[in-house]
């Protein structure tokens, strides 16, 4: 694979020999299992790296932070909130929950939570935005591993990729849109950002993209 066909745009999800064949599937293969589970502690592990560079969050905990000072309720309140609403907008997309939708609310968090304290928190800034880039690209990683599973998607990619085969846009494309407009409607509503939160709403749909391409090229 050269340099030019890894950056041409994904149009869709690929194919993997650990893909489930059943997005609804109960009983899945192991590998299919492992690689649902990998790829989502390497996805929160990329948003702890991003937490612990301390320059700005990611899209989407911005847009929590600006629902808390809009109404009283903790950000952890706020983002159940705005996955139970993304949920919702899954239904006209036709999209449908499975294993790794739950997985995905799940083992992030405690990704997060159980990986933080042993982040570095560097104080200089050149070293936080390198910071930044490798925790989006952690993130990239994890989403190319986790999405190829094919066991459902988490609310938020599961919005994404619905929205992709509606439209036809490419993934990277589609990301990029939806973090860029989450995180201007969550600083709207009061929530903080920085240049990390511009980073990672800039680069992860490209990111993405790559990581599902070079997923799908070794997964054959």
């Amino acid at each position: 694979m050269g340099l030019y066909d890894l950056m041409r745009p994904a149009k869709k999800v690929p194919s993997t020999w650990w893909s489930s064949n059943d997005p609804m599937e109960t009983r899945p293969k192991p590998p299919t299992m492992i690689i649902l589970v990998i790829g989502l502690w390497i996805f929160g592990t990329g948003d702890a790296i991003i937490i612990a560079a301390g320059i700005g969050v990611a899209p989407w905990t911005v847009l929590a932070q600006g629902i808390t000072e809009q109404i009283d309720m903790s950000v952890g309140q706020a983002t159940f909130l705005i996955s139970a609403i993304v949920l919702l907008l899954w239904i006209p997309l036709r999209e449908k929950p499975g294993i790794g939708t739950i997985l995905n609310a799940i083992l992030i968090a405690a990704a997060i939570d159980i990986m933080i304290p042993y982040l570095p928190t560097p104080k200089e800034y050149i070293f936080q935005i390198l910071q930044v880039f490798i925790g989006t690209i952690f993130v990239g990683i994890g989403s190319g591993l986790y999405l190829t599973a094919n066991l459902g998607p988490g609310p938020r990619d599961g919005w994404m990729t619905g929205m992709q085969r509606i439209t036809q846009i490419s993934i990277g494309r589609v990301r990029a849109i939806i973090e860029i407009s989450v995180f201007i409607f969550g600083f709207y509503l009061g929530g903080t950002i920085g240049l990390g939160t511009i980073i990672f709403a800039l680069f992860i749909g490209p990111i993405v993209a790559i990581c599902l391409q070079l997923t799908g090229r070794f997964g054959k």
